[in-house]
């Protein structure tokens, strides 16, 4: 399953945190942060919003959807 752009990486980092911490603090696998931060897995909403939660920014920003919605546009546009 292919999985949406995020800044869950970009974040995490930038909060000095390692995989494991974020998961421990998320309550999830550090193996789903890993295919998160690797766009392999989308995270469901109540996961983006306890990560989104965690770093102080909304569901909206943590996982570009303007930007992931264009995307999906463009794919749309390009099956017509």
């Amino acid at each position: 399953m292919e999985g949406i752009r995020t800044r869950v990486k970009e974040y995490r980092k930038a909060a000095g945190l390692t995989q494991q911490q974020l998961a421990d603090r998320v309550h999830v696998s550090v193996r789903t942060i890993i295919s998160i931060e690797k766009e392999q897995y989308s995270p469901s909403l109540m996961l983006a919003y306890r990560i989104a939660v965690e770093f102080g920014v909304s569901v909206e920003e943590l996982c570009c959807l303007e930007e992931n919605k264009r995307e999906e546009d463009r794919r749309y546009e390009a099956l017509d």
